[in-house]
């Protein structure tokens, strides 16, 4: 009986200690995760959720004001919010929701939807952060020490619209690479390690919007993939050499939010408030774009396009009922549309898309090639200020949401 109750024991702490090895070794460093297409490698999750939801892990009602989302890496959680109306912080929770850190990142952002807007990028030990006003800064991912700091608009002239600044980071190489949207320079590349700028992007009558990168290679090329206040613009990521740039816009107010999807030499973009989507094509002489099709009830307004075996994914904004759509990449055809799941933010895991609606709504959709199947769904509590905007993060057997002052952890291994 005693040996029996010793195997158990031991294997107990050995299951123990294979979850919490495997809790540190999860790694989501940047906004939408590792390959920048918000979806997650997890295996192992539930494939559906009790009436209430999945299990809440823990909360932490301590990250300011904002809609920065979460990024993990070596047992580590970073985030961002404002304080007080006075400072944005940057800050590093351990994975049970215990603050390790917090360290200032210039003044608070108190214009249209104040607070922090950008999710801490972590890459080789440095955590990479800019504010709505432009100041890029990095940090000691371990201390949270700054390393260095450069203001956008005093080196580059940065300029932006109503929303201010939301680019989230990309660090590539020993680059990291910005879009201030300044006369001086539409893009740039820094040292990661020192700050100095590396190269510059001439810049014209155009300004930053209020989306993030993609980087992808085409014929050799590495190209830096950005939604600008006009249009979309792509960049020799080596040279900073404007490769091409086409217009998108239709409101006197540009509303560029989403991120790029680019898939073999292909790039599709989208806005809300019926400007529509549009699939582009990168002609062979990487100078110049085609347009493949065009759909304007696949106004995606900021909630992520998911690209999943060749089908775009994601709600729109004001046509089409807001319709969560199912749509061919290469084609533009209709494959299937979802009605009442509301205007959601969205990410993929083993076999399931998690579907955060702007108003609270979690949803758990299994794709069929032909649409979603709808599996979950549960209520998240109201208690915060503001409305879900963050985009769901899966990782390390996790799913973390973020609502202004709170962030929620759901254990969603099986």
């Amino acid at each position: 009986m005693m040996t029996r109750f010793a195997t158990v024991a031991v294997a107990g702490l050995f299951a123990m200690c294979s979850l919490a090895a495997a809790e540190e070794a999860a790694s989501w460093p940047e906004f939408h995760g590792p390959l920048r297409n918000n979806i997650s490698p997890e295996t192992g999750l539930l494939k559906e959720w009790p009436e209430e939801g999945p299990e809440l892990a823990w909360r932490y009602d301590e990250c300011g004001i904002g809609f920065s989302g979460v990024s993990i890496a070596d047992g580590r959680i970073y985030s961002a919010g404002d304080f007080d109306d006075e400072h944005e912080m940057v800050f590093a929770l351990d994975l049970r929701g215990r603050l390790l850190w917090k360290t200032a990142n210039g003044p608070a952002w108190t214009g249209p939807t104040p607070g922090s807007h950008s999710t801490p990028t972590y890459n080789d030990g440095m955590v990479y952060h800019m504010t709505p006003l432009g100041r890029l800064a990095a940090f000691a991912a371990d201390t949270g020490k700054e390393v260095w700091a450069v203001d956008l608009k005093e080196r580059f002239g940065a300029r932006y619209g109503l929303w201010a600044m939301c680019e989230n980071l990309f660090v590539d190489d020993d680059k990291v690479l910005c879009l201030p949207g300044g006369g001086k320079a539409l893009a740039a590349a820094l040292d990661k390690k020192t700050g100095k700028t590396v190269w510059t992007t001439p810049g014209g009558t155009d300004k930053a919007a209020y989306g993030s990168p993609v980087v992808g290679k085409y014929k050799g090329v590495r190209m830096y993939i950005v939604m600008t206040y006009d249009g979309v613009v792509c960049v020799n990521v080596e040279n900073g050499e404007m490769l091409w740039n086409h217009p998108f816009r239709r409101l006197s107010v540009s509303q560029n939010a989403t991120t790029p999807v680019f898939h073999e030499g292909h790039v599709f973009i989208t806005c809300g408030h019926m400007t529509g989507g549009l699939l582009l094509k990168i002609n062979d002489d990487l100078k110049s774009v085609s347009k493949v099709w065009f759909k304007q009830d696949f106004d995606n307004c900021h909630g992520c396009i998911l690209n999943l075996d060749g089908k775009l994914y994601g709600c729109g904004c004001r046509l089409g009922g807001k319709n969560f759509w199912c749509v061919d990449l290469l084609t533009g055809e209709v494959k299937g549309s979802e009605k009442g799941l509301g205007k959601v933010s969205i990410s993929y895991a083993d076999g399931r898309i998690y579907a955060l609606e702007h108003k609270g709504t979690m949803h758990l959709l299994k794709p069929t090639g032909a649409g979603v199947e709808r599996i979950s769904k549960f209520k998240l509590p109201r208690d915060g200020v503001g409305l879900y905007l963050s985009h769901p993060v899966i990782c390390g057997g996790r799913m973390y949401l973020r609502q202004g002052n709170a962030l929620f952890c759901y254990d969603i291994a099986e």
